[in-house]
């Protein structure tokens, strides 16, 4: 049995539409409730609204991709106990409603980071790059944050300069403009291009954790655990965190989702089966001493909800995203190891056997060019993508069955 065939829909203003999804063989859909503020309740009216839709398609809403964790939450704010109340609020709708896994993150500010957003490769298509030199660049030179040149090597602060050095002022506001607000617009982050000022706004939000440590951001994890997990037991839902992206430390802020040992003291923190995992071997990737097989094994039984994507490692710790198959990774025993999972877990006669995978961030293919798709998500490219890792589930798959 293949991991349930899903793809992230960003909702009425996805100019990918349901009936296409359809069409290509989605099982289950990705989407959240975009047009509701962070921290706001889900209502269960709004809620059906789009769980209809999807169904009117023969689909089903099979992940919430995201239920937002607002700020206020992350820091501890005054503001707290009613953004508390509010997403447990919407954690019970979710499940009132029939939808039992709810993605989620915990990064600082950002929640993810790319400089370049049309990086071509050899072939002509498009993917995205993360390059350390112009993102060290756009941190002690572009958004000028103080202490920033404290935190990275000088050899880097060096060769950040001399990309400074070699770009025009427009190009310097672009890449400003695409990590600060291009990359996280459509997510719900915290800034859009509204603001006449995003990196001040931005700086702004940063100033918020200078006192919150990579110890402070696990401590407030666990409280936000400790208040909405025992809800969502009783909602039957489970919650799955998405590690940081990329996983190691970026602007001063700290990062406490990005490697085995973050995992192991997760479930530690809490250890209900609820609280569990989103598996992004894109995200998880880009740290290059990451075992991702061994980080499957060890965190098998709490896996709720899988992305598969690749990237290419460069020396210098920067990377691309390489397509799905093809990278740095062997997408096929990450696969094996999944499916055994969930065969595991059938035989086991868990209810909760499922874990959704999508085909994440794709290369822009083709027709994709004439489309203005969010960053990341072109039809064509995920639907290679889609199309490469249901080939390999179905061999597996058979493989598997064969072996008894």
């Amino acid at each position: 049995m293949a991991l349930e065939k899903t793809w992230r829909w960003f909702g009425e203003k996805d100019p990918i539409r349901l009936e296409q999804l359809a069409q290509i063989g989605v099982e289950g859909v990705i989407t959240a409730l975009h047009h509701i503020p962070n921290g706001e309740v889900w209502p269960k009216e709004e809620i059906l609204k789009v769980k209809n839709a999807i169904e009117a398609h023969g689909m089903h809403w099979s992940v919430v991709e995201s239920l937002p964790v607002s700020e206020g939450i992350k820091i501890q704010s005054e503001d707290r106990p009613r953004l508390i109340a509010n997403y447990q609020q919407s954690v019970r709708n979710l499940g009132e409603c029939g939808i039992d896994t709810i993605c989620y993150n915990f990064m600082p500010v950002l929640d993810w980071a790319r400089t370049d957003l049309h990086y071509q490769l050899p072939n002509g298509a498009e993917s995205m790059h993360f390059d350390f030199p112009t993102f060290v660049a756009f941190d002690v030179l572009i958004l000028k944050r103080p202490g920033a040149e404290a935190d990275y090597p000088r050899e880097l602060v060096e060769k950040a300069r001399t990309v400074f050095n070699n770009m025009t002022e427009e190009e310097a506001e672009e890449l400003a403009y695409n990590i600060i607000v291009v990359t996280q617009g459509f997510i719900d982050g915290v800034i859009d291009g509204s603001v006449p000022d995003p990196k001040a706004l931005f700086l702004e939000f940063i100033d918020r954790y200078k006192d919150i440590d990579k110890a402070k951001l696990r401590e407030n994890l666990k409280a936000f655990l400790d208040d909405v997990i025992p809800v969502a037991e009783e909602a039957g839902v489970r919650l799955a965190i998405h590690p940081d992206d990329p996983p190691f430390p970026v602007l001063g802020l700290p990062r406490i989702i990005g490697q085995l040992e973050d995992y192991e003291w997760l479930f530690e923190a809490n250890q209900s089966p609820n609280n569990g995992i989103t598996f992004c071997a894109g995200s998880l990737s880009a740290r290059r001493e990451n075992n991702l097989a061994e980080i499957i094994e060890k965190t098998r039984e709490r896996i709720h909800f899988v992305h598969l994507r690749n990237t290419q490692m460069l020396e210098d710790g920067s990377f691309y995203e390489s397509g799905h198959l093809t990278g740095t990774q062997d997408m096929v025993p990450l696969v094996t190891a999944l499916l055994q999972e969930q065969k595991r877990r059938i035989e086991a006669g868990r209810a909760d056997f499922k874990m959704p995978v999508r085909p994440d961030h794709g290369l822009k293919l083709l027709d994709d060019f004439n489309h203005p798709y969010n960053p990341g998500y072109p039809l064509i490219g995920r639907l290679k993508g889609l199309a490469e890792l249901d080939g390999i589930m179905t061999a597996i798959d058979y493989a598997l069955s064969q072996q008894g």
